[in-house]
Parts: structure tokens; C-alpha cells; sequence
């Protein structure tokens, strides 16, 4: 194999690892972020388009946070959580950064979560049971 031919495959690996780690950053400040804000031990992550829906768990309470794939630009977003039987606890409006955290007793019953930002949504099922 030529001279040349090697240094364009190991510049191509490079750039390769080199996306694939400033991926791999952007994500766990976000989860880090999120951590800070709710207490426990992270049950659920429910990605989607525009972004995702963190889920922690600590004793009997559940707790959310919306938090934009993009942030830095206000657009509307919403986390709610809702205890199996209750009512939901929602926090929704223009953010930058992420919606929530939202907390519920929820003991051993089942939660359902869901997640906008700027139009796209998820929505969890009922889970934790």
C-alpha cells in the first residue's frame, strides 16, 4: 500500500473517532445535568426526535426532566409524570434547556411520563410497575 494511501485511512479514522467522541460528550452532560436536578438512580431514558425524557427513581418517588437534543434556544417543552390513580404534575413552557424536574409519590404503583420538545413527543406507557 502506497505512502499516501495510509495517511488518508488514518485521517479518516481519526475523524472518525474523533464525531464519535464529541457524541459521546454532549450526551452524559445532558444526563449530568439532569442528574443534579432529580434525586435517585436513572430507571428509564425515552429518547425521541427533539430530544428525550430522563426518569429517576429514589424510595417511592418517581422524577423527570424534558432535556433538548438542541439547546441554548427557547421552544416550548413539557415533562408531566402521573402516579397510576393520580394526577399528573406537569411543567410546560418556553425553555432552553429542559422542562422540569417533576416529582410524585408514587410508592409501588405505576407512572406514566411523557416528553415535548418544539412539537415532538413521547409518551412512556405505563411503567415502573
Amino acid at each position: 500500500m502506497r505512502s499516501g494511501a495510509i495517511h488518508r485511512r488514518i485521517a479518516a479514522g481519526l475523524a472518525v473517532l474523533t464525531t464519535s467522541g464529541l457524541l459521546a460528550l454532549a450526551a452524559p452532560a445532558q444526563e449530568a445535568e439532569a442528574a443534579a436536578l432529580c434525586p435517585g438512580r436513572k430507571v428509564r431514558t425515552l429518547p425521541f426526535s427533539t430530544g428525550s425524557v430522563l426518569v429517576y427513581k429514589r424510595g417511592g418517588y418517581v422524577c423527570a426532566v424534558t432535556v433538548a437534543r438542541k439547546q441554548g434556544v427557547k421552544r416550548k417543552m413539557a415533562v408531566s409524570v402521573r402516579a397510576r390513580g393520580g394526577r399528573p404534575v406537569v411543567d410546560e413552557g418556553q425553555f432552553a434547556y429542559h422542562a422540569g424536574p417533576v416529582t410524585v409519590h408514587a410508592g409501588r404503583r405505576c407512572v406514566w411520563v411523557t416528553g415535548q420538545v418544539a412539537g415532538d413527543s413521547v409518551s412512556s406507557g405505563w411503567i415502573l410497575c
